[in-house]
């Protein structure tokens, strides 16, 4: 007996070799069938057909309404009929839409609210934003009426005063530029202020990230992150950084760059608090910052905040900053005076045990040298011995 080929066997189990015609299928008949191909997937994926609303996510929109679409074309029946194995054709068609003479992806967009240009590929979705970016939006948008906006007013009252005579000015807010305690911006036309500063996070970028009270001058505020409002003010054609007033400088000579964050003012409080401890060493404990804003407005509110010890403090000193990078400055202080660190915990209005990381035993008259070493650009050459009072030479 001869060896059967290949197609001899197949002959014998009756499968038909004569080739099939098939049908050139038009590009708009293509774009149905790939179109369903992403629903039917859908379906399978999530056991459910897609469903519309602005909670939903942006593809499952973007499937309910060529879902719809499809359900009204006359062609679709005969032609996804062998892929609609979930009878997803059948849930009848909303006969309110008009009918549609191509599946084009700008008017499917158009549905969503969302523009393209017709050079856009729908699935790059250009125009709609990130789901980090709509929570951003949300937390600026999400302002609650602020219950002690009578201790704020003033502050408001003062920067608007200020712009008014020029002793202020406002400047564009640049794309990286930072956001400190007690500073003041303009967004969505109200001026914005930040009253208090959490404690630090990771970013999903990988960046440090606060939480911030962000107090608005129409009586409202805001919990938010740093990052949201960074952005915020980035994207809003009117956001401006309100400068403080100039005094003059001590270190250096004045920025010429607009938002140039060298400039600031080295501040110097003593508590008002009447703890036992503080009371007893009230002239030595003293809290040593930076800050781009007011110092008043920094201090604002500080009776309520486990960052001031939960007491009013006074500004012992305060020294303006030219041409320095004030987080490092900042930093190296600390660096010099961390031997004499005040160390306490202290609830703050949540009840979180907040450690305040700017409080020092050390005299003002050290102070006083401290900021001399920075005008010469010595002070990272010196350590602060506790038991002498007094900034010594580092080892060499």
């Amino acid at each position: 007996m001869a060896e059967m080929t290949d197609d001899d066997i197949l002959a014998e189990l009756g499968v038909d070799l004569t080739p099939k015609k098939s049908r050139a299928r038009t590009p708009r008949e293509e774009r149905i069938i790939a179109g369903f191909e992403n629903i039917v997937k859908f379906r399978e994926e999530h056991g459910r057909v897609p469903q519309h609303g602005e909670g939903r996510d942006i593809f499952e929109r973007l499937y309910a309404v060529r879902l719809d679409r499809l359900r009204g074309l006359p062609e679709s029946a005969g032609l996804l009929a062998e892929m609609d194995v979930h009878g997803l054709l059948d849930g009848g068609g909303d006969t309110s839409l008009a009918p549609v003479d191509d599946l084009d992806d700008d008017a499917m967009l158009a549905e969503l609210g969302i523009a393209a240009s017709p050079a856009e590929d729908i699935t790059q979705l250009r125009n709609v934003r990130s789901n980090t970016e709509r929570k951003a939006a949300e937390e600026i948008a999400s302002a609650e009426r602020c219950e002690d906006f009578a201790t704020f007013k003033p502050l408001f009252d003062g920067i608007e005063a200020e712009l008014a005579s020029g002793t202020r000015v406002t400047r564009p807010f640049g794309r990286d530029a930072g956001i400190d305690l007690g500073d003041f911006f303009i967004l969505r036309g109200q001026l914005a202020y930040v009253a208090e500063v959490g404690d630090l996070t990771k970013a999903p970028n990988g960046q440090n990230d606060a939480r911030l009270r962000v107090i608005y001058s129409n009586g409202t505020e805001s919990n938010l992150l740093r990052w949201s409002l960074q952005r915020a003010l980035y994207k809003d054609d009117s956001g401006r950084r309100v400068t403080e007033p100039d005094a003059g400088p001590l270190f250096g000579s004045a920025p010429n760059e607009p938002d140039q964050l060298s400039t600031g003012t080295l501040y110097v409080l003593r508590s008002r608090s009447t703890h036992p401890t503080i009371a007893a060493h009230r002239e030595l404990i003293h809290k040593i910052g930076i800050t781009g804003g007011a110092v008043e407005a920094r201090i604002a509110g500080a009776a309520d905040n486990a960052t001031y010890l939960l007491a009013g403090v006074d500004v012992v000193a305060t020294y303006k900053l030219y041409e320095v990078n004030r987080p490092r400055l900042e930093a190296l202080i600390h660096r010099v005076l961390d031997s004499v660190r005040f160390d306490a915990e202290i609830p703050d209005r949540f009840g979180k045990l907040v450690r305040p990381r700017e409080w020092f035993l050390v005299p003002l008259s050290a102070i006083d040298e401290i900021v001399a070493r920075i005008g010469d650009g010595t002070l990272a050459d010196y350590a602060y011995d506790p038991q002498r009072a007094a900034l010594l030479p580092l080892a060499k």
